[in-house]
C-alpha cells in the first residue's frame, strides 16, 4: 500500500536525475549580467533622475538653480524640481508669450501651417529670432496631437524644459527682502492641473507672490496648468513642500498666519481681521476638503459665503474669491500701497 504524503508535498520517487543541488539554477540564469549598476547609472533610479536632472542643468549654461529637494529645516538655499527627463509642451498664443518673454529656456517653438496672423504671434516670432530659437512649422493635426486631449493651442507651441520649483523658504525671504506683506497660496490635495493653473493666475491677479505644493499627491505645473494660467506661471513662481504640515508650522513660527478655506469655518471671510499681515491661505480639495493635519494647524478656517442651493465651489474659484477679498481689504488698511 503506497504511503500518503503532506498536502502539497511533493513526491520524491518520480523524479528524474538528482534530487538536490537545484541552487546552480539560479547561478547559471546570473550568468552573463555583469555587475549591478551604479544607483546613478539607473535611469529609473532617483539618484538617476537627480543626475540626469544635472546634465540639463549644466547643458543649459548652469543658469538659475539646479533642481533639488531640500529637507525642511535644512541650512541651505536651494529650488526644489520634482524629477522628470521630459519637456513640457507649453501651448496657446498667451502662455507661449510669456514664457518667451520670461527668457524660460526653449528648446523649439512650432507653429501652424497658414496661421492666423496677429501682434502675439508677430512678438513671438521676433523674440525667437533674437534668441536664435528654431521655429518648426507644422500641420494643425500635429499641434492637436502635442497639446493632448483637451489641449488648445490657438495655432503654436513651445517645448520648455521641465519646470524648475522653489522652495518655500526662498520665497518667503525673498517677499520679507522687499519689503512686502507674505500672501501665499498653498494647496492641500489639489490633483487638478487645470486647479493649479487657474490658482497660479488668481494669484498673479491679486497681488500674491507663490503657491506652494505638496510633493505628493499634488498636481504639477506641466502643460495643463501652463495654459490655464494663461501664462502666469511663467511669472508666479510655485514651490515644492516636502511636507505641508511641517511647512505651515514653520511658517507659523515665522510670523506668517494660516487660514484654511472651508464651507464650515469659523470666520466669515468678509469679516476676516487678519488680512493686513503675512497669510498663506490654504485650498483643500473638492472632494474632501483640508486634510485633518493640515486644519488643525491652521490659525483660522474661514468660509465663503455662497447661496445655499450651491453645495460648495471649485478649487480655482475658491481660491480667487479669498484672494480678492484679502487683496480688498489690505487695499483698503493702506491705500494707495500696492502690495507687489
Amino acid at each position: 500500500m503506497a504511503k500518503l504524503g503532506r498536502p502539497g508535498a511533493s513526491g520524491k520517487g518520480n523524479k528524474k536525475g538528482p534530487a538536490k543541488g537545484t541552487g546552480g539554477h539560479g547561478r547559471r540564469a546570473l550568468e552573463g549580467k555583469g555587475p549591478t549598476p551604479k544607483a546613478e547609472d539607473r535611469s529609473w533610479h532617483v539618484a538617476g533622475k537627480r543626475k540626469a536632472a544635472q546634465e540639463r542643468f549644466a547643458a543649459a549654461g548652469g543658469k538659475g538653480r539646479p533642481g533639488g529637494n531640500r529637507t525642511q529645516g535644512s541650512g541651505g538655499k536651494r529650488s526644489s524640481q520634482r524629477s522628470s527627463n521630459d519637456t513640457e509642451t507649453v501651448t496657446g498664443r498667451n502662455s507661449v508669450l510669456e514664457a518667451l518673454r520670461a527668457r524660460i529656456p526653449a528648446s523649439t517653438m512650432y507653429i501652424a501651417q497658414r496661421v492666423e496672423m496677429d501682434d502675439r504671434i508677430k512678438e513671438m516670432l521676433a523674440i525667437t529670432r533674437n534668441r536664435e530659437i528654431p521655429v518648426l512649422e507644422v500641420t494643425r493635426q500635429e499641434l492637436d496631437r502635442m497639446a493632448g486631449f483637451d489641449g488648445v493651442h490657438q495655432g503654436v507651441a513651445l517645448k520648455v524644459p521641465p519646470y524648475e520649483y522653489a522652495h518655500p523658504h526662498d520665497l518667503l525671504e525673498q517677499v520679507i527682502d522687499r519689503g512686502q506683506t507674505p500672501l501665499f497660496v498653498a494647496l492641500d490635495g489639489v490633483t487638478d492641473p487645470r486647479n493649479l493653473g487657474a490658482i497660479i493666475r488668481s494669484t498673479a491677479a491679486f497681488g500674491g507672490h507663490g503657491v506652494i505644493v505638496p510633493q505628493r499627491r499634488s498636481a504639477s505645473v506641466n502643460s495643463a496648468a501652463w495654459k490655464t494660467s494663461a501664462g502666469a506661471a511663467a511669472r508666479i513662481p510655485v514651490a515644492v513642500a516636502s511636507n505641508l504640515t511641517a511647512q505651515l508650522k514653520d511658517f507659523k513660527k515665522q510670523g506668517v498666519f494660516v487660514l484654511g478655506l472651508d464651507g464650515n469655518g469659523d470666520v466669515s471671510l468678509p469679516a476676516l481681521e487678519l488680512a493686513d499681515r503675512p497669510v498663506v491661505i490654504v485650498i483643500g480639495s473638492e472632494g474632501k476638503g483640508l486634510s485633518r493635519l493640515v486644519a488643525e494647524n491652521c490659525d483660522q478656517i474661514v468660509s465663503i459665503p455662497i447661496s445655499a442651493a450651491t453645495e460648495s465651489l471649485n478649487a480655482g474659484i475658491a481660491a480667487s474669491v479669498a484672494l480678492y477679498q484679502i487683496s480688498t481689504l489690505r487695499a483698503q488698511a493702506t491705500p494707495g500701497h500696492a502690495s507687489q
